[in-house]
């Protein structure tokens, strides 16, 4: 019998238990894959099995099945860059979860909800720090060029 930690699937060939743990690396994985996305933040889930001392695989995610009709309900918490647009980056998490849940474990999927938890900054590489010797070296070269014409 499933614990609330795992999923039931029953067909012809026996019955497939598989953990929300799994299913949750799947929804991040698919998550970090979408352009825009910088990593996942901490869901309440993750912060509460971390101070327990349990080990959350798919930090970020929240995965819940709906009792009714069986579906899959996951709740990601990404972090995106700072210029995108917020709602295009969630429709492409949706999408993209959605897919990847589906065809990797078979369980299907009602919901994928985005709860976008930080804005950062895209890092720009830094400018290359000028140093007088460099800069010697330049004028050097062009008097030699102005003493050779």
């Amino acid at each position: 019998m499933p614990t609330n930690m795992e999923t039931k699937r029953v067909s012809s060939k026996g019955e497939q238990v598989i953990s929300q743990g799994f299913i949750a690396q799947y929804a991040a994985e698919a998550t970090m894959r979408t352009p825009g996305v910088v990593g996942m933040g901490v869901s309440s889930v993750s912060l509460f099995k971390n101070a327990l001392g349990y080990e959350h695989e798919g930090a970020g995610v929240k995965v819940e099945v709906e009792k009714s009709n069986n579906l899959l309900e996951l709740t990601v918490y990404p972090r995106i860059y700072y210029g995108v647009v917020a709602p295009d980056v969630a429709w492409e998490i949706q999408l993209n979860v959605k897919r990847d849940v589906e065809k990797y474990t078979g369980l299907p999927v009602g919901a994928v909800n985005v709860h976008i938890v930080d804005v950062l900054p895209i890092p720009y590489p830094e400018p290359p720090e000028s140093s007088d010797s460099a800069a010697d070296t330049d004028e050097e070269d062009f008097m030699e060029e102005i003493d050779d014409a």
